[in-house]
């Protein structure tokens, strides 16, 4: 296989900003049932923007009447895997990108890199695992957005193709998303110089296998990206129910099928496939985001706390409004835009090597 090294690069200018520190961070969820975990880490934690625009609202309703028409027969998880699919094939694919097919040590991805003149590839990398409860998902419903990432933060993206449960159950899933960060070091790219970036059960494996290299005593990754995570699996964290109604799509993935075709019959507690029960010592700079309607809103705040507490260098941000797995669609919500490119701008700033302009 040839190195990443043979292909061709391109400079990219991505400018990054700072962060907006808000006092009243999360006020839209403390009045909740949910308020006293989010209490906890609500002084550090921002809220992207005062409050959800009008326009916000309307885009986000029409995001969900897609959603509901897709999946208003989907029941059983297959169902639900190939509603999600479907769904995504009727989105705009990516542009301004090159897409290669690679084997990343074993696992299927796409390493995705702008379509600039001198583009540097094999400088700078974001491993992206996507979301879908764990059984579903793919590189055809995530290329999309992995492509955008790719453009704002000037990086290389990996997209993996894990193993699916319920056909390949834990530990597959950490397994497959350890081996590519393990092929990109291999393949020349520098630690300090790999983000590690999931969206739903995505952002479970993500913190998940860095916790396995941190164990290991492996090198570990800049800097990790967290959006929308299912950090706990026992299903504790008191949004699952508060926010059941304003998350149709999050509810819809039902944590508890979700967790018996991953988990079998491991205890949801083990801190190997819930984060929130980890030893969070150690890790690399965290940042986490998540809607302020989703069922997981909960789960990203609560090990925010945990982790801060454990002395990692940790940004939580809540989008006021937004409904699980918003980000995938920044064709459609503007809020999608602004949060990749939050997040891209999160990457740029703990990688060694920065973009040149």
């Amino acid at each position: 296989m040839r190195g990443v090294h043979d292909m061709p690069s391109l400079k990219a200018v991505v400018s990054a900003i700072g962060r907006r520190a808000l006092a009243t961070a999360v006020a839209i969820c403390l009045s909740g049932p949910c308020g006293l975990s989010l209490a906890l880490a609500a002084e550090q934690t921002v809220q992207a923007e005062a409050s959800q625009s009008e326009a916000s609202k309307q885009q986000v309703e029409k995001l969900l009447g897609v959603w509901t028409e897709h999946y208003s027969k989907a029941v059983t998880l297959a169902e639900k895997r190939a509603a999600f699919k479907q769904l995504m094939r009727q989105t705009p694919g990516p542009s301004r990108v090159q897409i290669r097919q690679v084997d990343a040590g074993g696992v299927d991805a796409e390493l995705i890199w702008p379509a600039r003149l001198h583009y540097p590839i094999g400088k700078r990398a974001i491993l992206y695992v996507h979301g879908g409860g764990f059984f579903s998902g793919s590189s055809d419903t995530h290329r999309a957005a992995a492509a955008s990432l790719s453009k704002a933060a000037s990086a290389d993206v990996l997209l993996i193709d894990y193993r699916l449960a319920p056909e390949s159950p834990y530990p597959a899933q950490i397994d497959d998303t350890l081996t590519a960060y393990l092929w990109l070091l291999d393949s020349g790219y520098d630690p300090g110089n790999i983000v590690m970036l999931g969206d739903c059960a995505g952002g479970n494996l993500a913190i998940e296998a860095t916790l396995r290299q941190i164990r290991l005593k492996g090198p570990l990754p800049a800097a990790v990206i967290a959006i929308s995570p299912i950090t706990d699996l026992a299903a504790t964290g008191a949004s699952i129910e508060t926010n059941a109604d304003s998350d149709p799509y999050g509810n819809l993935l039902r944590i508890e099928d979700a967790r018996k075709a991953y988990l079998g019959d491991r205890l949801p507690t083990d801190p190997r496939v819930s984060p929130l029960y980890a030893d969070m010592k150690g890790f690399p700079p965290l940042f986490m985001q998540v809607g302020s309607r989703e069922v997981s809103l909960d789960d990203t705040l609560r090990l925010a706390d945990k982790a801060r507490q454990s002395g990692v260098d940790v940004t939580a941000e809540v989008v006021p409004g937004m409904v699980h797995q918003w980000q995938l669609f920044p064709f459609w919500l503007d809020d999608a835009r602004r949060s990749n490119q939050r997040a891209a701008e999160f990457a740029i700033r703990h990688f060694a090597e920065k973009p040149r302009d």
